[in-house]
C-alpha cells in the first residue's frame, strides 16, 4: 500500500493521549495518565506528527527544538523521538510518510539544519538519510580490581551526596558549562531536566531511586556530578551510573574514585564516549570492560547550513557531490570552504572532488566517523586524489562525539 493512504499531520490537543499510547504500544510499553502528562509537558504539540487511519492514530513521531554541541560550535538541532507505528499498520509506508513529512517540515521552517535521533534498531533510518554519527562505550567496571593509578589527580575538592532539590541547580550549572565542548550533547531547558530527573518508581527498571553525587573544588565551585542508581543484575550488585558530567579533570577523577569505592557493589556500569579517560586512570585498564554500540544518528536537513555551522580542524576547500533521493533539495554540488575561524558552504557548478550521500555526511558530521573510513567502505568516492585524507583531517573533532541521554521523557 502507498504511504499516501494515511493522513499525516500535526496533532490536535484532544488526540495527544491516544497518540502517546499508540507510540508506546508499538514498543510494548503501556502509558498511564501520569506518563501521558509527563510526555505532554515535554512535547511541542505543533511538532508532533500523527499518521491517521480515519480518526485513529496508527503512528507518530515528534521533534524537540534543541541546541547541540558540534565540533567547535553549538548548532540548532531537531531532536527526533517518539517514533512508532502500530503493529497493525507496519510495512504499509506509514513510517516513510512520517519521516518524509517531518524532514520536509524541518527544512521548510528553516529552524534547524540538522536532525538527530537514537534509534531502537540500527537498520531502520539509513534509508531516510540518517548516518551513524556517534557510538557509546558501554563500560562495566569491576571494582574488586579497579584502582586509580597513583597521581590520578583528584585534587582538593570533595564529593557529597545531595537531595535533588539541593543538587539540581548545581547539576544545571555544571552541565551548561560542560556541554558546549562535548559534540553530541544537547542543551537542556527546565522541562528536559524535569524529564532527566524524573524518578517515579515505574521508570526505575527495578533499580533504586536516583542518587546525586556532586563534586566541588577547593573553592567550593561545583565542577562535576554523577547521577546513579543501585541495582541487582543477576548475581551482581551494580551501581548504574545514569550520567556523569565534569568541567575539570580533577572532578572526573574524584567522582570515579567515589563510584569505585561504593561498598557492597562490586560492579559499576556506565555508558560514555569512546574516548573516556577512565581506563587510563586505572592501574589495570582491563578492569573496565568496554563494548561499543551505535548511539546518535545524524541527518543533514539543509546541507549548506549544516556544513557551515560547525568548525573544521584544518583549512579545507573541497567540492562535494551529494546524493539525497529522500530529501532532493539537498542533491547537487557544494563548495565547502573552512579556515580556523569559520566555514561557508554554497552550491557550485565546479567539478566535484568527492562524491557521497547525505547519510555519509551525517555520519561524518560530528567528527566521530572519518570520511576516509567511509571511503574504505565504498560509501564515499574520491574524485580528486588526496580529498579523503584532507576531509578526514578537517572533519575530525577534538573529542569523540557522544549522546548522553534522550531528547525528552521517557527515552533516556
Amino acid at each position: 500500500m502507498s504511504e499516501e493512504r494515511y493522513e499525516v499531520r500535526p496533532l490536535r490537543e484532544h488526540e495527544f493521549a491516544a497518540w502517546v499510547r499508540t507510540v508506546g504500544g508499538s514498543y510494548g510499553v503501556d502509558r498511564d495518565e501520569a506518563d501521558v502528562a509527563r510526555e505532554r509537558a515535554a512535547t511541542e504539540l505543533d511538532r508532533a506528527l500523527g499518521a491517521f487511519d480515519g480518526d485513529e492514530p496508527v503512528g507518530g513521531t515528534t521533534a524537540h527544538s534543541r541546541l547541540m554541541a558540534v565540533p567547535g560550535a553549538v548548532a540548532p538541532v531537531a531532536g527526533v523521538t517518539s517514533v512508532g507505528v502500530a503493529p497493525t499498520h507496519r510495512r504499509r509506508g506509514v513510517l516513510t510518510a512520517l519521516m518524509r513529512r517531518q524532514l520536509t517540515d524541518v527544512y521548510e521552517s528553516g529552524a534547524e539544519p540538522v536532525a538527530a535521533l537514537r534509534p531502537s534498531e540500527a537498520a531502520i533510518y539509513g534509508r531516510f538519510g540518517y548516518g551513524l554519527a556517534s557510538r557509546g562505550a558501554i563500560i562495566r567496571l569491576d571494582t574488586r580490581t579497579a584502582r586509580l593509578r597513583p597521581g590520578a589527580g583528584t585534587g582538593d575538592g570533595r564529593v557529597r551526596l545531595l537531595a535533588e532539590r539541593e543538587a539540581r541547580p548545581l547539576l544545571e550549572r555544571v552541565y551548561a558549562a560542560a556541554m558546549p565542548e562535548l559534540p553530541g550533547w544537547p542543551d537542556r531547558a527546565a522541562r528536559f531536566w524535569d524529564a532527566r530527573l524524573g524518578d517515579d518508581p515505574g521508570s526505575r527498571a527495578g533499580a533504586s531511586a536516583l542518587r546525586y553525587a556532586v563534586h566541588r573544588d577547593g573553592a567550593g565551585t561545583p565542577t562535576g556530578y554523577a547521577l546513579y542508581r543501585y541495582a541487582q543484575e543477576g548475581e551482581d550488585a551494580v551501581v548504574r551510573v545514569v550520567e556523569l558530567a565534569t568541567t575539570t579533570r580533577e572532578a572526573y577523577a574524584a567522582l570515579w574514585e567515589f563510584l569505585i569505592g561504593v561498598d557492597l557493589y562490586p560492579v559499576v556500569s556506565y555508558e560514555g564516549a569512546l574516548d573516556e579517560a577512565l581506563p587510563h586512570l586505572l592501574t589495570d585498564p582491563r578492569a573496565a570492560h568496554t563494548v561499543a554500540e551505535d548511539r546518535l544518528w545524524v541527518r543533514l536537513v539543509d546541507v549548506e547550513r549544516a556544513l557551515a555551522a560547525r568548525r573544521y580542524a584544518v583549512p579545507l576547500d573541497v567540492v562535494l557531490e551529494v546524493a539525497d533521493p529522500f530529501c532532493p533539495w539537498n542533491a547537487g554540488r557544494f563548495r565547502l570552504s573552512a579556515d580556523g575561524t569559520g566555514a561557508s558552504c554554497h552550491r557550485t557548478s565546479a567539478a566535484a572532488d568527492l562524491r557521497l550521500s547525505a547519510a555519509e555526511l551525517g555520519a561524518a558530521y560530528l567528527g566521530g566517523t572519518s570520511p576516509a573510513t567511509l571511503g574504505r567502505a565504498g560509501l564515499a568516492e574520491e574524485l580528486r586524489p588526496g580529498t579523503l585524507r584532507r576531509c578526514a583531517l578537517a572533519f575530525r573533532g577534538e573529542r569523540e562525539p557522544y549522546y548522553p541521554g534522550g531528547w525528552a521523557y521517557p527515552a533516556y
